[in-house]
This record gives C-alpha cells, structure tokens and sequence, in this order.
C-alpha cells in the first residue's frame, strides 16, 4: 500500500482510507470489526470517522460509528498500528440533538472530543476534523455562493483557539477542516500563522468523477499549502460502480435512504453511463477505474472509501494497484468535458 505524508506532518498514511459512516447503520459491529481487520491486513492505517456517523444521522444511532471502532480497540490493542481521525458537528437545525444545537465554540467543541475519545477507547485523536462550517457558504451539493451575514456563526478564531488548546493538551496531534472553501482554508491559514497556533494538515471534501469542484480553487491550495484533499464520496455514494443505472438494487444505499440521490439527477446518469462504458471498454471495473482517478490526483493525501461488504473492501482496495493508461485519463477528461461537474 502506497502512503503520503499528512499535510507538513511526519506522519504517514495510507493512499487508502477506510471510511466508516455506514457502521452502526447498514452495517453490524462484527462486521466493522471484521473491515477493520481486513483494512490493515491490507497495509491501510488511516481510519475516518465522526461524532454524526452513522449516516443518515439519527439521533438513535449517532456514536454507534465510534463505539464499533472502540470496542475494536479495545479487543485488538492496535492504536499504536492505525492514524485515527474524527470531527466535530457544525451547527444546523438537522443535528439539534447534538448539545441542543451545536456550535463550533469551546464548551461545544471540548464536550464534543471528550465524548469522542470515550467512545473510541482512546486518549487521543491524530486528526480532528471541523465537519462542515459554521458561517453559511457553498458546501453540500452547492456550487453557487449567495453571501448571507450570519452574526450568530462561531467565528473562525474562535475554534481554531480550542482546537490549538486541544494540541497543547495532547488530546489532538493535527487538526484539519472539511466540506470547506477556499477562503475558509486560507483564513484558517491566516490565522495560525498571525497566532502561532496549529495549522491544518488535511482538507476532507467530496471528489469523484461526477464532482471535480476541488479542482477549481482549492487543488493549488492543497499542493502549495500542504493541506492535502481527504476525497470522501470517491464513487458518488455507488453511483459510478454502474449498480444504479438500470436498477435500483435491494439493500444498496440509494434504496435505503433515498435522500442521498444527489448523484442520480439526469445528468449525472448520463455521464455515469460514459465511465461505465468507458471502464469496460478498457476491460477495467467502472469501481477501480474511478477510484484509480483519485488516486492519482497531485493534491491527494487519502482516498476515503467506504464499503458494506468485505466484497466491496476488497475491489476498493485493490484500486491501488491500478495505474490508468493515457488513453484512459485522455478518454475521462473528454467525457469530463461534456458533463462537467454534474453532481455538486
């Protein structure tokens, strides 16, 4: 398994990271645990999670996530072997019954980790991740920005002063951000620099074939502020594996929960429908070949994939090991082309 260094960091990971958010949802604790295994029996050691998962958030099943991946501590012993990372909830009235409403400000935030270490069976997190801004921006699904004040909103000094107390403490070796925009980054950025407080290592977005917005704006951010892309939604919740595009198969995420179709609007099929024929035409699996994209990206750190079989774990992982032909990357940016960025 390939590995890249964590932002500025000495820290290596894995160029696959295993993704954890359908635990405790679609997914049992043995079979988390039995990812898990598999997962580092496959020289993967970075491991992503948060306080929301699993998804669709619930305030029923909200630490299920965490406490899988704790009990496995617990039963394995193997912390020193994994780079762990969570996040941190940003406020929204869909997740109200984290804390009454949660906020990215210091009695929020300390609760948040302290509830997160404990579930975890762990004293400390490698990475610690804010979820998704405070301020109202473009983020989930949007590309478009329509600027609102929000006087209500953490500012971002404020969290980035707990954060550095979190460091100081040893509760959290580096921080990072996620479902953030440019100027977020570079205010982030500012700010550490003027304070001498920590400064991110990692950007977590979405980035797939049907979503390349990273790629305007933050790719360069990345690569020349070492704030490398965690991808996170690498196959659009399935979608690009091809399983959606005459069916909608019994059990699979997009029957479940239908609110996450956001990658199935008609343009997203129809461009779906190139990958895929384009996957096969190369006698490549439509998985691998969209994976292998990512993977091969400059401004990546890790690829975030997530599985509900050991089946899917093992076809995910095993995109590693693919390097795409020219012709391969020429083909994909021709049909980039002509379905650019369908699926924000």
């Amino acid at each position: 398994m390939q590995t890249r260094k964590l932002g500025n960091t000495d820290i290596d990971v894995s160029l696959i990271c295993l993704g954890t958010m359908t635990w405790g949802e679609q997914n049992t604790e043995a079979e988390a645990h039995s990812q898990l295994d598999y997962a580092l029996e496959r020289g993967i050691n970075f491991i992503d999670t948060a306080e929301l998962y699993p998804v669709p958030p619930m305030a029923e099943t909200q630490g299920r996530t965490e406490a899988y991946i704790g009990s496995w501590l617990k039963k394995r012993a193997r912390r020193d072997d994994i780079v762990l990372a969570s996040k941190v909830c940003g406020p929204g009235e869909w997740v109200d019954y984290f804390r009454g409403g949660p906020r990215l400000d210091r009695p929020h935030m300390t609760e948040a980790l302290e509830d997160s270490l404990r579930r975890l069976n762990t004293d400390y997190l490698d990475l610690y991740q804010i979820h998704w801004p405070a301020r109202p921006t473009n983020f989930f699904g949007s590309l478009g920005y329509a600027h609102q004040e929000d006087a209500d909103a953490t500012p971002i000094a404020e969290t980035l002063e707990v954060l550095n107390d979190f460091v100081r403490q040893g509760k959290v070796r580096h921080i990072g951000i996620s479902n953030e925009t440019p100027w977020g980054v570079m205010e982030y950025l500012r700010l550490a620099e003027r304070n001498h407080w920590p400064r991110l290592v990692s950007i977590q977005n979405p980035y797939n074939l049907l979503n390349r917005s990273f790629e305007v704006g933050l790719a360069e951010m990345a690569i020349r502020e070492q704030v490398g892309l965690l991808a996170y939604s690498p196959l659009g919740f399935g979608v690009l594996s091809g399983k959606y595009l005459d069916n909608m198969p019994e059990g699979a995420r997009i029957t479940l929960f239908s609110r996450f179709s956001r990658y199935t609007n008609e343009q997203g099929v129809a461009a779906t429908r190139a990958y895929v024929e384009l996957a096969r035409a190369h006698g490549l699996s439509p998985v691998q070949m969209a994976l292998a994209f990512i993977n091969s990206r400059p401004f990546l750190t890790s690829n975030i994939i997530g599985a509900t079989s050991l089946e899917q774990l093992k076809e995910n992982i095993d995109s590693a090991e693919v390097v795409l032909t020219d012709e391969v990357l020429e083909a994909i940016e021709t049909i980039h082309g002509r379905h650019p960025n369908p699926c924000p």
